[in-house]
């Protein structure tokens, strides 16, 4: 698809946000057909994208070779937020098991956390994992509130909560129980700073719709409270990837929007559907991959994503 595509484009709100575009670059949509997408992750070796479209209870893969897009695992448990471990395997979120799986090399798949304190987690949102291995996910109650993007049910655990699981020990802790709604998740380059976006006002009056950051060192978060950072100027921040120069690139209601690493919003990229989650692909990692609602999008970019 080339040229201009209906309802999409660039805001620029600060001359920085210049630097980060191509000049004649624009939004393509590569394909549409779901009922909300989420999740993208991409994979090198094999040039393609997953991503997931909970309600529909599958994983899709788009192939950047040829274009298409295929089921790659139905029912999928409603899963949600996707990433790589350290070896390349696929890690996600799942909402009907309430639980954060590995996809091993073979395709099997392992259940990493489930549990916390003998209780059964909300249903895991999104998810990264850090330079060390660990792996950090939110959990809010999403999946368990009705049976559209999962399965109702009683909440166990007191609080939705923000997670750091080990895979060399198995070991499961709860670094903040602090958020509403805590959902998109994502450390700076250096790693000394996890952010993550709380879409409490989804379900609570004057609830949160803003993004906080958590200082850390080698171990983790130095507090169970974040400070907060920004706030979304439409709708909520849902997921959100942070480029090489610590600028983060967040979903909103009105497309994808661009913060500074001081908090700053400096551009927008507009897309026609509500955005709940992007990534950085390519071999280069200068292509951004969105999931707007229905549709998957793309657009090249002047600047490079953090590796995941």
């Amino acid at each position: 698809m080339f040229g201009e595509l209906e309802g999409t484009g660039f805001d620029i709100l600060h001359p920085s946000f210049a630097t980060c575009l191509t000049g004649h670059g624009r939004v393509e949509r590569l394909w549409t057909g779901g009922r909300w997408l989420e999740g993208p992750v991409w994979f090198g070796a094999g040039r393609y994208v997953l991503c997931s479209d909970i309600p529909n209870n599958r994983l899709l893969r788009w192939d950047e070779t040829d274009g298409s897009m295929s089921e790659f695992r139905k029912p999928s448990n409603f899963a949600n937020g996707n990433t790589r471990d350290l070896e390349g395997r696929l890690i996600t979120c799942e909402h009907l098991s309430r639980s954060v799986t590995r996809t091993e090399h073979d395709g099997r798949r392992t259940v990493l956390a489930s549990h916390y304190k003998g209780k059964r987690l909300n249903s895991p949102n999104d998810v990264v994992v850090k330079s060390d291995g660990t792996i950090w996910f939110t959990d809010p109650d999403y999946g368990i509130l009705s049976d559209y993007e999962g399965e109702m049910a009683p909440r166990e655990q007191p609080t939705c909560g923000v997670y750091r699981f080990d895979p060399k020990t198995d070991e499961l802790s709860r670094v903040s129980g602090s958020m509403v709604k805590p959902n998109g998740l994502c450390f700076n380059v250096e790693e000394t700073a996890l952010f993550v976006s709380d879409t409490g006002a989804s379900h609570v009056p004057d609830g949160p719709k803003a993004l906080y950051r958590f200082d850390c060192d080698a171990s983790g978060p130095l507090s169970e409270k974040p400070r907060f950072f920004t706030e979304c100027t439409a709708g909520l921040f849902d997921g959100f990837r942070i480029d090489t120069d610590n600028r983060i690139w967040t979903s909103a209601r009105d497309g994808v929007h661009c913060y500074a690493p001081d908090g700053k919003l400096i551009g927008k990229i507009q897309i026609p559907e509500i955005v709940s989650n992007l990534c950085f692909g390519g071999p280069r990692l200068n292509r951004l991959f969105i999931t707007g609602t229905t549709s998957l999008y793309s657009v090249y970019l002047a600047i490079n994503g953090k590796p995941i």
